[in-house]
């Protein structure tokens, strides 16, 4: 059940994260096939007590942010400022006319957020006002001086390792940054520590070791064996689907509403394209086929939108753990010509799953004036599915 308080979330994506090396400012670099920020805003866009996201990034990465993040909602992004704590200040006004009760503030080179730290994030926040995610020091610690000598070896039972999101009402915090502008104050390295200058009581709730921030890069290369041995079940699988043409003035093909003389005999909108493309991921999945979910026979499906079935069959394939690696999709037909429309269907299917439009291919082909096809009396489409899922026996 929904929070009743309103939750908002802040993600710092304006930094250049020069220690990562060479590759660009590391949020955008890919990691397991999906862009870094991508995957650290995910799971914020998702999340059903997130009622909006603000991005707050380098304006001279506006295109790359575009790229990055086609298919998420969120907030018009913001422009950062010259150190994290102006980005996240920044942030904060750009989200002050939504009035939300709770703020999430995440640094964009966190990609391995969950949900669950995201619930409890704003369970702790409810509770206390101000709350960070920290976990445990297994190592001992040492203090050194300048030359390099132990000064002292403090008490490991007492430290935390903190993590983002940081979570705070959010008048409290906006009020906690628009003091430190005022006093000149711009050194604080999280917003806990300018909670802490602010007088504020900072509680700890319990992160996730897996919730690590990439700052070298040896950071990307472990992540990016640890996702390759996490998503070792590669699976593969095919759709097929056509519909008669009947009455009408056009067609919905790949969730793109094209103009035609004729229009589909279907239940629902009649899209052979997502329809093909729903059954291809069902079938990798091994989990019936498109009419076993949403069977003809359902008035409720009468005249449906096909981009409610692929967005229910990318949510099984989430929800098991797993991420969509390629589709494609072939129309065949006679008319209408689906080149001019290629790119248009592909962004529309990317916008539709939350894949990169480069990890989605629509293809055509005619049938050589035989068949049903070629005596344009329908249209059928084929399609295939590549999915990674954890390995399970």
């Amino acid at each position: 059940m929904p929070r009743p308080e309103r939750t908002a979330a802040i993600l710092v994506a304006a930094g250049r994260g020069l220690r990562a090396g060479a590759g660009g400012p590391k949020q955008y670099r890919e990691l397991g096939g999906q862009p870094v920020i991508f995957r650290a805003m995910e799971a914020f866009c998702r999340h059903p007590d997130v009622f909006a996201v603000q991005p707050v990034v380098n304006p001279d990465d506006a295109a790359m942010f575009n790229a990055a993040v086609a298919g998420l909602r969120h907030q018009p992004p913001t422009n950062g400022g010259a150190t994290r704590q102006a980005s996240v200040h920044a942030g904060l006004e750009a989200l002050a006319a939504e009035k939300p009760d709770i703020v999430l503030i995440h640094d964009a080179a966190r990609p391995f957020v969950s949900s669950a730290v995201i619930s409890r994030a704003i369970d702790a926040a409810g509770r206390t006002g101000a709350a960070v995610p920290a976990t445990s020091v297994t190592d001992t610690i040492k203090q050194v001086n300048d030359t390099g000598d132990v000064e002292a070896t403090p008490d490991r039972a007492r430290l935390r390792i903190a993590q983002t999101p940081q979570a705070f009402r959010f008048d409290v915090i906006l009020d906690a940054h628009r003091r430190a502008a005022r006093d000149g104050r711009s050194d604080f390295t999280d917003d806990a520590a300018l909670a802490e200058w602010a007088g504020l009581t900072v509680a700890t709730f319990e992160g996730d070791p897996a919730n690590m921030k990439l700052t070298t890069p040896e950071d990307f290369v472990r992540e990016e064996a640890r996702l390759a041995a996490q998503l070792g079940d590669i699976r593969t699988g095919t759709g097929y689907d056509v519909h008669a043409f009947g009455d009408g003035d056009h067609l919905m093909l790949c969730g793109v509403r094209v103009p035609h003389t004729r229009g589909f005999l279907a239940h629902s909108d009649g899209d052979v394209g997502l329809h093909a493309l729903v059954d291809a991921i069902l079938g990798a999945l091994a989990d019936g086929d498109i009419g076993s979910h949403f069977p003809p026979s359902d008035p409720q499906w009468k005249g449906a939108a096909s981009d409610k079935f692929l967005k229910y069959a990318v949510d099984r394939v989430t929800a098991r753990g797993g991420r969509i690696a390629n589709l494609e999709v072939t129309m065949i037909c006679e008319r209408p010509k689906i080149g001019p429309l290629r790119d248009v269907m592909r962004a529309r299917i990317a916008e539709i799953t939350g894949l990169n439009i480069s990890r989605v291919a629509v293809k055509a082909t005619t049938s050589e004036r035989l068949g049903f096809t070629g005596r344009e009396e329908g249209i059928a489409a084929t399609a295939c599915a590549t999915i990674r899922l954890p390995w399970s026996e």
